[in-house]
C-alpha cells in the first residue's frame, strides 16, 4: 500500500547534467580565450547555459508555485541548502582574506619587507570605497524594507523598494568599475595586486548575482508568484544580498581602511 509522505520526488529533468556539462566546457572556453585567443567557444557555452539555467528555473517554478509541489518540509529543506550554499561562499572568502593578512603580518623578502609593495598606490578609503559602502548599505535597508512590505500584503511598495534595491547594486558595479578604470596597479602586480583584485572581483561578481536573482524575483512579484506567507524565492535573494553587505564591509576595513 503506497503512503503519503511530505517529500517531493523530482520528474526526469535533464538541466542539471545539461549546466554541469555547460560550466566544465565554459572552463575549458576561458582557457581557450586566455591562451588561444578564442573568444567563440566560451560565448557559445554561456549562451546555452543561461538559456539552460532559465529552462530549469521555469520548471522549479512550475513546481513550486501551479503544482503546489514544496511543501512546509521542502521549504524547510531548501532553506538549509540555501544556508549551507552561503556557507560555503563565506569560507570562500575567508581564504582570500586570509591570504590577505598572512602575507601583510609577515610581508616575504621580495617584496623588501614591506606592505603595500613599494610602487603600489593604494585606493583613497574616502572616495569611491567609501560611496560603495554607502551604496551596499542603503540597498540593505531597502530591501529588507520590501521584505517587510511583502510581509504586511503592501505590494506596490514592495515592488516600489525592490526596484531601489536592484538600482543600488548596480550603481554598485559601475562605480566598482570605474575604480578599477583607474586604478594604478594591475591584478599582475605582485601578490598585493592579485589578492585585492581576486576579492573584489570575486564579491563584484556576487553582486552581479545577487543582482539578478533580485531581478528575478521582482519579476516573479509582477506576476504575483508570491504571498505575503510564501515568497521563498525572494527570502533567498535576500538572504544573499544580505551576505554580500556584509562581506563588502569587511572588505572595506581589511582592503581600504587599514591599507590608508
Amino acid at each position: 500500500m503506497k503512503k503519503n509522505f511530505p517529500f517531493h520526488m523530482v520528474t526526469l529533468s535533464p538541466w542539471p547534467i545539461i549546466v554541469s556539462f555547460n560550466l566544465m566546457n565554459i572552463m575549458l572556453g576561458l582557457i581557450s580565450w586566455i591562451y588561444m585567443k578564442n573568444i567563440l567557444i566560451i560565448n557559445f557555452n554561456i549562451i546555452i547555459f543561461s538559456s539552460s539555467s532559465l529552462l530549469w528555473f521555469r520548471d522549479i517554478v512550475r513546481e513550486s508555485t501551479f503544482q503546489g509541489m514544496h511543501s512546509q518540509i521542502i521549504v524547510k529543506m531548501l532553506k538549509f541548502s540555501m544556508i549551507m550554499f552561503i556557507i560555503s561562499e563565506l569560507f570562500l572568502f575567508i581564504s582570500f582574506f586570509w591570504a590577505f593578512f598572512h602575507n601583510s603580518i609577515s610581508p616575504p623578502i621580495e617584496f623588501n619587507l614591506i606592505w603595500p609593495p613599494k610602487m603600489i598606490k593604494t585606493f583613497n578609503p574616502f572616495e569611491i570605497p567609501l560611496l560603495n559602502s554607502i551604496i551596499l548599505i542603503m540597498s540593505g535597508f531597502t530591501v529588507t524594507l520590501s521584505h517587510y512590505y511583502i510581509l504586511n500584503n503592501k505590494f506596490k511598495s514592495t515592488i516600489y523598494m525592490l526596484i531601489c534595491t536592484i538600482i543600488l547594486g548596480l550603481f554598485f558595479s559601475l562605480m566598482q568599475l570605474f575604480e578599477y578604470y583607474n586604478s594604478s596597479f594591475c591584478i599582475n602586480d605582485s601578490f598585493y595586486g592579485s589578492i585585492f583584485f581576486l576579492s573584489t572581483g570575486f564579491h563584484g561578481m556576487h553582486v552581479i548575482m545577487g543582482t539578478l536573482m533580485l531581478l528575478y524575483s521582482l519579476i516573479r512579484m509582477i506576476n504575483k508568484h508570491f504571498s505575503s506567507i510564501h515568497h521563498v524565492n525572494f527570502e533567498f535573494s535576500i538572504w544573499y544580498w544580505h551576505f554580500v553587505d556584509v562581506i563588502w564591509l569587511f572588505i572595506y576595513m581589511f582592503y581600504y581602511i587599514l591599507m590608508k
